[in-house]
């Protein structure tokens, strides 16, 4: 039963971030590296460890959704459905909030209720996280991945006066 649950999910997603790509970010434009080129990145930046994601996964870029996938690698979010889903939970913790957000976890908890523990978990940890949703990730590739990934896990930096 599972299986045809995900399986309508996938169609609608399929459908659905097409024209969210078309509509709502025709102002964003595409990476100007690809998979091969990421792999070409220092061994611990965040480009190469993007490049890395791809090649174990077997994906390939989507052209103005490349911050996903980084966000895959910040959050430590899996790539089945619930993780895609429970990842949408985690970026609304996050502060980002619009109408393909809003239907994946609708829908998510409609369709997937089962893991409505692991969305919650996800909300919270969001919450805990450093404002990133809107970042412009392609600036950052070269960075050390690790730093990148510390400093959006701490939300509250300590100042010493």
């Amino acid at each position: 039963m599972k299986k045809i649950r995900v399986k309508f999910l996938l169609f609608v997603y399929d459908k659905t971030q097409k024209i969210y790509r078309k509509y709502f970010k025709k102002k964003k434009r595409q990476w100007q590296f690809n998979e091969k080129q990421l792999l070409e990145f220092h061994k611990d930046s965040l480009g190469r460890k993007l490049g890395e994601f791809y090649e174990k996964h077997g994906f390939t870029m989507i052209p103005k959704m490349e911050n996903h996938d980084v966000h895959h690698l910040i959050t430590g979010c899996g790539t089945n459905f619930e993780d895609e889903i429970a990842m949408q939970y985690l970026l609304l913790g996050n502060g980002k909030l619009n109408a393909h957000l809003l239907a994946a976890i609708i829908l998510g908890i409609l369709i997937l209720p089962e893991y409505l523990s692991m969305y919650i978990k996800a909300f919270k940890k969001g919450k805990t996280m450093r404002a990133f949703y809107s970042w412009d990730f392609e600036e950052l590739l070269r960075q050390d991945f690790q730093q990148v990934k510390d400093f959006i896990d701490t939300k509250d930096t300590v100042v010493l006066y």
